[in-house]
């Protein structure tokens, strides 16, 4: 039997941070498994796109990371 958990331990998208927000990465929660996106640097630029889709929901500074959050929020 599986417990239902109440917990969700979501998918971050971890971006530079910007100046007015300090020195701590920006994190936003994304709706889908970490597997389901793609990160890619072309040069200083770094994408990141649903790979189902190809769309693309980050595109700016990096680096970038997509992981899933080690703590439930």
């Amino acid at each position: 039997m599986t417990a239902i958990s109440p917990w969700n331990y979501p998918t971050l998208l971890c971006t530079p941070p910007w100046k007015i927000e300090g020195v701590f990465p920006t994190e936003t929660v994304l709706p889908l498994e970490p597997e389901a996106y793609a990160v890619i640097q072309e040069g200083k630029t770094w994408r990141v796109t649903i790979k189902h889709s190809g769309e693309v929901i980050y595109e700016g500074p990096g680096p970038v990371v997509v992981v899933g959050s080690p703590a439930p929020l």
